[in-house]
């Protein structure tokens, strides 16, 4: 039996729901939405702004218009960002962010002339809401911090630094790509002006679908510029949402197994998602504390994390491992730098890497006890 533990990076299984859905509207529909008056049209119309909806009641979101589609968190991040900033903003950021933020950040500082202040952080990821306060300055335009880390999984204190952003007039990006879906997102109580998300990992939807909800009154550039169904003999990209920043024939078959994954998420209810990998996530850091040589990484707290576990064992490459387990034990987990350099800077893994393995709601503890099991096999061969 195969076994997934690389949830952080893409959750599978999917729910049975959303293949079939996405079947059902290739097979059954195929219309584009927003680009025709005939019947299957309309209907994939509907059924793309019953996902915005929804989206927007996962957030407490109050509207739907202003939740826009994109095809990944990194495009929405993209999308805030080079939008929104302008030579000589100053951006706040973690020390933990995904290549997503930072590559962009940095590709702006260079080409436009931004520059950035980057929050420390405990080597467990833990970020102090007063080192946030002492990198504002008076050009600080955007505060964006990742919700939780892909590297450590460590949970920040969004809805302290959101009301702090608020009481400075300062816009607020959250990435939560590792969060959606998994713990609850409230943009109106943690006072997130701007929000980006990505369909495939906790929300368990397909690759190629995210979105950003803008919960601001914020002039946004639009990353590309084309046909949005209406006004076409307008010159120039709608100023009106969703269609100011969104071009082109849209996903409809990703968004519609988005709305499926959606609906699973809200039959199980988040709190019994978050329970169970709180659960499995204390199972797996009792069991790897078994094996020999092994170094755990980040807060090992359920209570602070989300179900991402770095690891590496003395003496040994973490792609060694890592190819070890999926050949010879068929588990598969994830080694290198999880596009987050920055992080493991933090625990002095910039060089090495680690291993990490990703929780999802689908995993067992006979899955953990297959992958502990491989770690000691591992070691009885290469030691």
């Amino acid at each position: 039996m195969d076994i997934y533990l690389d949830n952080a990076a893409t959750t599978f299984p999917k729910p049975l729901a959303v293949p079939e859905a996405i079947y059902d509207y290739i097979v059954n529909n195929g219309g584009t939405s927003g680009r025709g008056s005939y019947e299957k049209a309309i209907l994939a119309d509907g059924l793309v702004y019953q996902t915005r909806k929804s989206l927007a009641k996962l957030f407490n979101h109050d509207d739907p218009k202003t939740v826009v589609f994109t095809s990944s968190v990194t495009e929405s991040l993209n999308l805030a960002l080079q939008g929104i900033l302008k030579p000589g903003d100053h951006v706040v950021t973690s020390a933990l962010e995904h290549n997503a933020v930072w590559r962009c950040l940095k590709t702006l500082e260079r080409d436009l002339g931004i520059y950035i202040s980057v929050v420390p952080a405990t080597a467990q990821g833990e970020t102090d809401i007063k080192d946030v306060v002492a990198a504002i300055t008076p050009d600080t335009k955007i505060i964006v911090f990742t919700h939780a880390s892909n590297v450590l999984g460590t949970i920040q204190p969004i809805e302290a630094i959101g009301a702090l952003a608020r009481e400075k007039g300062i816009l607020f990006l959250v990435d939560a790509a590792q969060t959606a879906g998994v713990i609850p997102i409230d943009v109106q109580a943690q006072h997130i002006d701007l929000l980006a998300f990505t369909g495939h990992k906790s929300l368990l939807g397909p690759m190629g679908t995210g979105g950003l909800v803008v919960n601001c009154d914020v002039d946004i550039h639009p990353l590309i510029s084309g046909g949005t169904g209406g006004d076409s003999a307008y010159e120039y990209q709608p100023d009106y949402y969703p269609n100011h920043l969104e071009a082109g024939t849209m996903n409809v078959s990703g968004i519609i197994g988005l709305s499926a994954a959606l609906d699973f998420l809200k039959s199980e209810g988040l709190e019994t998602i978050r329970s169970k990998e709180d659960a499995l996530m204390d199972y797996a850091l009792n069991a790897l504390s078994t094996v020999p040589g092994i170094e755990l990484y980040g807060p090992q707290d359920s209570s602070k994390s989300v179900g991402v576990i770095p690891f590496n064992i003395e003496g040994h490459v973490p792609e060694e491992i890592a190819y070890f387990l999926d050949q010879e034990c068929h588990v598969m987990i994830r080694s290198g730098l999880h596009c987050a350099p920055s992080a493991h800077r933090l625990i002095g893994t910039v060089t090495r890497g680690t291993c990490r393995i990703g929780i999802g709601y689908f995993n067992e503890q006979a899955h953990i006890d297959a992958l502990v099991n491989g770690l000691k096999s591992y070691l009885k061969e290469n030691n």
